[in-house]
């Protein structure tokens, strides 16, 4: 039986989001033009679309890959943007694997708010790294997921091993 008293997890974090002023605008947009990108854990730029951290993750790692056009549905975009979206997902993974050591993945796109899109007016894809234990009994029993590492601590790790494999993909292939 679960009790009826309140479970609290200090996040603070997200304070500056729910104190914070709404954006009028889309955050998809603002966050490649914004100016920086560490301040926006934005990994990697391509010519049609972008991986950042999501700022409230599932598990530590939660990729976002977003094209830079503002469209609600990935068949309003070209194939370029699509070609492009999936080989910085397998860039985004090819990172997470280097510096996560994750033991499988959870990719896709939430499409419309009914099937869970947080913002359905850009779509974007989400890459979520799982390892064996990441749904413990905080999750289970406490309704309540914990993030160990900080984004700051993620992005840094990712752009190190971003940058570990620019080197051996000059070598092989052509990521964007």
């Amino acid at each position: 039986m679960r009790s009826t008293q309140l479970d609290h997890l200090w996040s603070p974090w997200r304070l500056e989001y729910i104190l914070g002023p709404k954006a009028p605008h889309c955050v998809f947009c603002q966050k490649p033009v914004a100016g920086n990108d560490e301040t926006e854990h934005l990994l990697v730029r391509g010519q049609s679309s972008y991986i950042a951290l999501n700022r409230y993750p599932y598990n530590n790692g939660h990729l976002l890959v977003v094209p830079y056009a503002h469209v609600p549905s990935l068949e309003d975009l070209p194939a370029a943007t699509l070609t492009e979206m999936m080989l910085l997902v397998n860039r985004g993974m090819a990172a997470l694997r280097l510096a996560m050591h994750p033991q499988g993945f959870n990719v896709g796109a939430n499409l419309g708010k009914v099937a869970g899109a947080g913002i359905e007016a850009h779509v974007h894809m989400h890459v979520v790294p799982r390892w064996s234990a990441d749904t413990n009994f905080m999750t289970v029993v406490g309704e309540t997921r914990t993030i160990p590492e900080s984004l700051d601590q993620t992005f840094s790790g990712l752009r190190q091993a971003l940058a570990t494999l620019a080197v051996t993909e000059k070598k092989t292939t052509s990521f964007p």
